[in-house]
């Protein structure tokens, strides 16, 4: 079995290594439910968009040279309300994490298929958030992304419940996980 290693990026060589990147984007998620969300300019433009954001980290995992896994996220600014549109009440918790700037978002983890279920996935994800020094970190996903819901229920993370982010798009699904400290 190949050995897989994780390198934490700064911004600027997350920008350089954005292409790359958004190569892994594709094959990640080549032949997914919900596959016209991932398309490469999308992507490309999301990751410029999230990478100029407070906080922003990235993480990647290389095997024998290539690239076969990556996370980012970002720590929401203090006025953000990324619970704008969430469907129920928002726990007071979430509000003062974010407030005093110890939430992070993270936006994207994505692993080749031929290296999933190898803990290169868990790997990542622990590598990204327990090096940001938050208590609690947040993600959202497509509310039919059976997969994506198992493998964060396993990792600890709970579901918040539905949310709608924008009026043009379907609910996604918001998880949390509470970071030991």
């Amino acid at each position: 079995m190949t050995e897989v290693f994780l390198r934490r990026l700064s911004r600027w060589q997350a920008d350089r290594e954005r292409e790359a990147v958004a190569d892994l984007y594709v094959e990640a998620y080549r032949g997914t439910a919900g596959e016209q969300f991932h398309d490469r300019q999308e992507y490309l433009r999301r990751l410029g968009d999230h990478a100029q954001r407070t906080g922003f980290e990235m993480v990647i995992a290389t095997a024998a040279g290539a690239l076969v896994g990556s996370v980012y996220g970002y720590r929401p600014e203090r006025t953000d309300e990324w619970w704008h549109g969430l469907h129920g009440e928002v726990p007071a918790e979430m509000a003062e994490l974010t407030t005093s700037g110890r939430a992070f978002v993270m936006t994207e983890l994505m692993v080749l298929p031929s290296f999933r279920r190898r803990g290169v996935a868990s790997r990542l994800q622990d590598h990204l958030l327990t090096a940001s020094g938050i208590h609690l970190a947040v993600t959202l996903i497509d509310q039919e992304d059976a997969p994506a819901r198992g493998a964060l229920a396993s990792w600890g993370w709970e579901s918040l419940g539905k949310i709608t982010p924008t009026p043009d798009r379907p609910p996604l699904e918001a998880w949390t996980r509470r970071l030991r400290r």
